[in-house]
């Protein structure tokens, strides 16, 4: 079963329609076609991120292999159902596909990761397969935007937010007066920041939070509104290893999606907090930093050897701070200084002030 990327002369559907269709002759004829998966390597580029090269190396996965038939007959099941939806113009989230045969699939990992190879494999973003992902994103703001299905929105300012659609693509006719958009990591930092209404208190700006590691909408709304907008793009992120991993994903993307990097990355991102130099700069008490496990250093260590460190000397000397004093600290710290730093001192002075790297 060979998958070719979509042409300007065949409709996506046309495509699926005539893969369908051979393998069905294969499957008759007794043949045993193999579905062939591709080993995802990639390459940085200053400009998008982490990148899929082109030349990849694939995997085979055949229907007369014992090792293998179970996951074929899998990808198999999957197609059909996208076949289906493409055919009937409807869609369906992968929870929905997994609830189909919970027992087949035997977890919902199985089918992320077979959406995820199909697309890699058709080279078409996830949602040309009519598939959604469930959004666990929310946003605030100075934001308004028309849905696909015609509803009208119009984000909060502050005490409430919105979740982030799951239909990226769909959204229309965009209006903002917002000055930045600002990406917070954490669901309670985001929460605070609406309690202390620091949409209105500051310039006009836009709020998004993942809620930790970023699902695919949210990426996918980031992206569009640097797109729509091209606003500064700054993000709020814990003085530890994993608020970095995060704002990385964001920036410069990840491997398991880099064949999509274009459709998901903001190059144009700035770290502007929490930074590790803030730590000491605003002698933050110690009692209120946290020393690095093993798998913290472990975690720095990788991230200071990845491509695009090299890009950023401000972002290697922060991360070399970390590594020497040993030590991190939550967004939470900034209230041992005073419960709403954060909100009336800390950010305020940043964006006034040019804090940012």
């Amino acid at each position: 079963m060979a998958f070719a990327p979509m042409g300007p002369e065949a409709s996506f559907f046309e495509v699926l329609d005539r893969h369908r269709a051979s393998l069905l002759a294969a499957l008759r004829g007794g043949g045993a076609p193999p579905a062939q998966g591709t080993r995802l390597a990639s390459r940085f580029e200053e400009s998008v991120g982490l990148q899929m090269v082109p030349d990849c190396t694939t995997r085979k996965i055949k229907s007369d292999s014992p090792k293998s038939v179970q996951k074929f007959a899998l990808i198999l099941k999957i197609l059909s159902m996208i076949y289906k939806l493409v055919q009937s113009n409807t869609y369906a989230t992968k929870r929905d596909i997994y609830y189909t045969d919970s027992q087949l699939f035997g977890n919902q990992a199985v089918v992320d990761n077979i959406i995820d190879d199909i697309s890699c494999m058709l080279k078409v973003p996830r949602r040309s397969l009519h598939i959604l992902s469930t959004s666990k994103g929310l946003i605030a703001g100075n934001l308004r935007y028309v849905e696909e299905d015609g509803t009208k929105v119009n984000c909060p300012c502050g005490g409430t937010a919105i979740a982030v659609s799951s239909n990226i693509q769909g959204i229309r006719n965009l209006v903002t007066d917002a000055k930045f958009l600002l990406v917070v990591e954490k669901d309670a930092t985001f929460q605070r920041l609406l309690d202390d209404s620091f949409c209105s208190r500051m310039s006009p700006c836009i709020m998004v939070t993942g809620k930790g590691v970023p699902d695919l909408n949210t990426r996918l709304l980031v992206k569009k509104l640097w797109d729509s907008f091209h606003i500064p793009v700054f993000t709020l992120v814990d003085a530890d290893p994993h608020g970095i991993e995060i704002m990385c994903i964001y920036k410069y993307g990840s491997m398991s999606m880099s064949f999509e990097a274009h459709n998901l990355t903001v190059p144009a991102l700035r770290w502007l907090g929490l930074l590790p130099s803030d730590i000491k700069r605003l002698n933050v008490p110690r009692e209120s930093l946290i020393p690095l496990t093993r798998r913290d250093q472990m975690k720095l260590d990788s991230i200071l050897k990845r491509p695009y460190v090299a890009y950023q000397p401000l972002w290697r000397r922060e991360l070399e701070m970390m590594v020497d004093s040993k030590m991190k600290a939550e967004i939470q710290a900034l209230t041992s200084l005073s419960s709403d730093y954060l909100s009336r001192v800390y950010l305020p002075n940043k964006l006034k002030f040019g804090g940012w790297i």
